[in-house]
């Protein structure tokens, strides 16, 4: 019998969950997947999904936990938000006839579990940040915990570091797996290198946790007066069109405006990473994962990350890349001064992330996935 999985997330809006289901949607797999989420008032992650998916846009669009105002008035506003969404998941066909419902963020993980419950439907959770207060805020991580993963009949992680945050409060028949989120990567044999490093770049939406203000900083001291210049691709989203302003200004203030570019979204995420010298990413708490890492590496680009977190389960340190300690300018800054003065190093780094184990393309994902959702529903039948 072919799976009918119903893929559930609490928003439209391209974020890096978003991208990645996309891209999980898009994969060929022999399944007969659903998406339910809300309508998009913005950018749309799933506009254009192939007929192979039912889509059914239904429910309330969920607000940033940035923009929900004061903390009493947030979490007013995020009870009444989860009460709507299970009431409009509960009303759909799909969830009614599905073999299993995967909640794609930990927000919508709360009102999926419940419709699990109340179908008698397994649920599995996607695991996409470390599941703590300092990454989700104390009330989501106290709902997780509580709630959500005690009834979880199966947890996918995109990162070790991802699955430690929650594996001591699943229940003792949860069925758990490590699974990369896709990235839209293909294998890189062999990568091209430029003699010097023309550009440097961050692929990541413009959020403060997401380093770009650290990365600018260190490029104005690593490369003070070079002529090599710093991109950043990536869109603001969830609210954080006031941070992209402030680095606007602070790449003023620091003499390196002529040379910072803030390209925005990028559809074609290849071909961005292909244009760059060195790739970086930098955020500044522990990232669970880094798609982008992942497209570094298969690009086999000189890849420079903080040194904690999901990135470092695929970089070692001077063998496929550099680490620098995290949220440390100077440390990132000296990263990038080296590979700008050492070609020899540049190239022998992007071989060798080129050959990185483990590195799956879409497809290959998404039958993990697969595989992974028909033992959770064999395992509850």
């Amino acid at each position: 019998m072919t799976l009918r999985p119903v893929f559930v997330d609490h928003t439209s809006e391209r974020g890096g969950a978003e991208l990645a289901l996309r891209r999980l949607l898009l994969a060929d797999v022999d399944w007969r997947p659903t998406l339910v989420c809300p309508p998009s008032p913005t950018t749309d992650a799933y506009a254009d999904l192939p007929p192979t998916v039912a889509v059914e846009r239904r429910g309330p669009v969920h607000r940033a936990r940035a923009a929900s105002g004061p903390a009493a008035l947030g979490a007013l506003r995020l009870a009444w938000g989860m009460v709507r969404s299970l009431a409009s998941v509960l009303t759909s066909p799909a969830i009614r006839r599905a073999d299993v419902l995967i909640a794609n963020t930990s927000r919508s993980s709360v009102y999926v579990a419940a419709a699990g419950v109340l179908t008698r439907t397994p649920v599995v959770v996607h695991i996409r940040d470390l599941v703590e207060p300092e990454a989700i805020g104390g009330l989501a991580t106290a709902l997780l915990r509580r709630f959500v993963l005690p009834r979880a009949a199966g947890v996918v992680a995109n990162s070790h570091a991802s699955l430690a945050t929650v594996a001591p409060h699943v229940g003792p028949r949860c069925q758990t797996a490590v699974i990369a989120s896709p990235s839209g990567i293909a294998r890189r044999a062999d990568p091209v290198v430029r003699d010097t490093v023309e550009s440097i770049g961050l692929v990541a939406r413009i959020d403060p946790w997401k380093g770009q203000e650290l990365l600018l900083r260190a490029f104005a001291q690593a490369f003070p007066t070079a002529p090599t210049r710093l991109v950043f691709y990536g869109a603001t989203a969830f609210g954080t069109e006031e941070y992209l302003e402030q680095l606007q200004a602070l790449a003023t203030e620091s003499g390196v405006a002529d040379r910072v570019v803030f390209a925005g979204h990028v559809d074609d995420v290849a071909g961005a990473i292909d244009g760059l010298d060195v790739c970086v990413q930098c955020s500044i708490r522990p990232e669970p994962l880094g798609q982008n890492v992942l497209q570094y590496l298969a690009a086999g680009k000189p890849t420079v990350v903080a040194d904690e977190g999901g990135p470092v389960e695929w970089v070692t340190d001077g063998e496929n890349g550099l680490t620098f300690r995290a949220r440390d300018v100077d440390s990132l800054a000296s990263c990038l001064r080296r590979l700008a003065e050492e070609p020899d190093l540049r190239a022998r780094l992007a071989r060798a992330a080129a050959a990185t184990a483990g590195l799956e393309t879409d497809s290959e994902v998404a039958a993990r996935m697969r595989a992974f959702l028909t033992r959770v529903v064999d395992t509850t039948a």
